[in-house]
């Protein structure tokens, strides 16, 4: 009798035992209860669409992006991430890394409590840091690599004015990378940056180079204090865009002003927004005075700028080619202290500038100038080079 007793209490207790543990390997995917649970419950219901891309009426318009070259080498961020790679340890390297077609591409989010895949800066040495901005750094220009970096230095800013020191997702260092196909000057492959206020996905074909889906944001946008007091983003696209809107006519501002009322976001495109239809607003290119007209290509240039230069002009180039299809859109108020919203549209890109609702700092749902979001996509299929790896596969495999 008492042995049978002694059995049962071992395998109540092996059952036990292995209950805690796949409780415990769940849990870290789905990470626990909360905030985290709900943006992977996103994520899932995300990835069981197909990815089709942005569009206007959920039609992918076709045959808008050829695999060509541009003239513009992509050597020296394939230098930079083979040498970030070799710096790595094996445990590092083999969770950072993936297929070209992974789903990995897609699992980005801009809020802090998302689980993210790959290898954190946290737990990077200081020579694993440098080369990992070096890598990026080859992909972006200067001003880019600037603002990634003091959209990190915020992150901790907003921790320390909130009390929020060590909590997961925040801190100068709550940013992850991960690597999809291996660098090559023939085959197709790319990294993408992920973490709170700052995703960069950065595909890869020859010498050509696809930077969205991009987020850049902040809350706060600049540091009234702390370790990065003086550290302020995103302002001269806030400027321009808000400049822009003045010079319109009343005209003018009866097509582009798609409703005065601010809401507390009115962003599209951010995390698990890939297939998101956005019909066409606002007022058109061709509808613009040349002076107009120059300030929205300024503006437009102002934001692919974060991507280094060569490459910015290469996609500028092909923004140009469909001025006729481009539009300029605005919600709010045009003041110089309003809060606003703006989206620049075509065929080839999607710029969305928000103003939000504080998240961290207040909860009373008034969107305020401490609080921006913005995105940069690829319409029509081609966000993270889809369109480019979808012909090519086709051609060569």
């Amino acid at each position: 009798m008492k042995t049978r007793l002694l059995w049962f209490c071992i395998l109540a207790l092996g059952t036990s035992l292995v209950i805690a543990q796949q409780k415990k390997g769940k849990k870290g995917r789905k990470g626990g209860k909360g905030g985290a649970s709900k943006f992977v419950e996103m994520e899932r219901q995300a990835l069981a669409e197909p990815f089709r891309g942005v569009t206007t009426d959920g039609q992918v318009q076709k045959d808008l992006f050829d695999i060509a070259s541009t003239g513009v080498s992509t050597e020296p961020v394939r230098q930079a991430t083979q040498a970030f790679l070799a710096a790595l340890s094996d445990t590092q390297r083999a969770k950072s890394t993936f297929p070209i077609e992974d789903d990995e591409w897609r699992k980005w989010a801009n809020m802090h409590s998302y689980p993210r895949q790959g290898v954190s800066f946290e737990e990077m040495t200081d020579a694993q840091r440098q080369l990992a901005f070096d890598m990026i750094g080859a992909g972006l220009s200067a001003k880019g690599l600037r603002t990634t970096q003091d959209i990190m230095k915020l992150n901790l800013t907003i921790a320390e004015m909130s009390d929020r020191i060590g909590e997961a997702g925040y801190g100068q260092w709550a940013y992850y990378l991960t690597i999809m196909g291996t660098p090559s000057t023939t085959e197709p492959w790319g990294w993408q940056f992920d973490g709170h206020h700052c995703v960069i996905n950065y595909f890869v074909l020859g010498d050509q180079v696809v930077m969205t889906p991009l987020f850049l944001g902040s809350e706060p946008v600049w540091a009234e204090a702390g370790k990065f007091k003086g550290t302020i983003v995103l302002q001269e696209e806030q400027n321009m865009g808000l400049a822009l809107a003045q010079s319109l006519s009343a005209k003018q501002r009866d097509t582009a002003v798609i409703t005065s009322e601010k809401a507390g976001t009115n962003a599209n495109t951010e995390a698990f927004r890939d297939n998101v239809v956005i019909p066409t607003a606002g007022i058109p290119y061709t509808a613009l005075d040349t002076s107009q007209q120059q300030a929205l290509l300024d503006l437009t240039s102002e934001w692919i700028g974060h991507l280094r230069e060569g490459h910015a002009q290469v996609k500028m180039a092909e923004i140009r080619k469909h001025l006729d299809q481009t539009h300029f859109a605005w919600i709010g108020a045009m003041e110089d202290d309003s809060v606003f919203y703006y989206r620049i549209q075509s065929p080839v890109v999607l710029i969305e500038f928000d103003h939000q609702r504080p998240i961290a700092l207040a909860r009373d749902g008034i969107p305020t100038r401490q609080h921006i979001h913005a995105t940069i996509r690829t319409p029509n299929g081609n966000d993270y080079g889809k369109d480019l790896l979808r012909q090519h596969l086709q051609r060569h495999h």
